[in-house]
C-alpha cells in the first residue's frame, strides 16, 4: 500500500524522533534497525525509503537532537541577559532533565560515542555545539567577544560533565548535589552586568 508524501514525512520524523531517543538511551550500538522501526510502529522494510543507512539515521537524528536544543536555548536567551543564562543553566541542570536517558542531552548521552563514530555525525555535532556555544556566549558576561566565548566554552563543559555525573552516580541525594553545585557555579555571578 501506498503511502501519501505527508504520511511519508510523518513516518520519518516518527523515525527520528525514535531514533533519537533510543540512541541516547542504548547509544549507537545498542539497537538495530529492525528495533528502531519496531519502536516507531513501522516495518523494518520501510527504512531504506526514508534513509541510505543507519549511519544516515544516525546522523539525521544528532542533527536534528541538536538543533531541538538551540532552539530552546534561543527561546530562553530572549530574555534579559541575566535571566537567559540563568533559564538555561537551570533548564539544562533540572532533575528531569538528567533523569531519563530518553531524554537527556545528546552531549551527554553520546559525546563518546560521536568521536568514535566520526563522519558526519561528528560534523553535525560540531556544528550544533558551535550553535549552542554562540547563544551560550551570547547571553555571558565579559569584556570581549573572545572572553564571553571562552567562559560559554567553560559553562557548556561544566554542564555537560555535571549531567554525565549525575547520571552516573547511584545515590541520588549526591546526584542532587552534583546538579546543585552546576547551577550555583555556572548561573551568572551574583550583581554581574550581564
Amino acid at each position: 500500500m501506498r503511502v501519501s508524501k505527508d504520511q511519508a514525512a510523518e513516518n520519518r520524523a516518527r523515525i527520528i524522533e525514535v531514533a533519537s531517543q533510543q540512541f541516547r538511551q542504548k547509544g549507537f550500538d545498542g539497537i538495530g534497525v529492525a528495533d528502531l522501526m519496531k519502536n516507531a510502529g513501522l516495518t523494518h522494510g520501510g527504512f531504506y525509503g526514508h534513509f541510505a543507512s543507519k549511519d544516515d539515521l544516525i546522523a539525521v537524528s544528532c542533527d536534528e537532537a541538536m538543533k531541538r536544543s538551540a532552539e530552546k536555548w534561543s527561546e530562553l536567551a530572549e530574555q534579559g541577559p541575566e535571566e537567559a543564562l540563568t533559564a538555561i543553566v537551570s533548564s539544562y541542570l533540572a532533575k528531569s532533565h538528567s533523569g531519563g536517558l530518553a531524554n537527556s542531552c545528546t552531549m551527554a548521552m553520546l559525546a563518546p560515542d560521536i568521536a568514535r563514530h566520526g563522519g558526519e555525525v561528528q560534523t553535525n555535532f560540531t556544528d550544533g555545539t558551535k550553535k549552542l556555544l554562540e547563544i551560550l556566549a551570547s547571553v555571558t558576561s565579559g569584556y570581549t567577544d573572545a572572553d564571553k566565548r571562552e567562559k560559554a566554552i567553560a559553562t557548556m563543559a561544566g554542564l555537560v560533565g555535571a549531567v554525565v555525573l549525575s547520571r552516573a552516580v547511584d545515590d541520588p541525594a549526591f546526584a542532587d548535589e552534583i546538579l546543585s553545585a552546576g547551577r550555583k557555579l555556572f548561573g551568572p555571578e551574583e550583581g554581574s552586568d550581564q
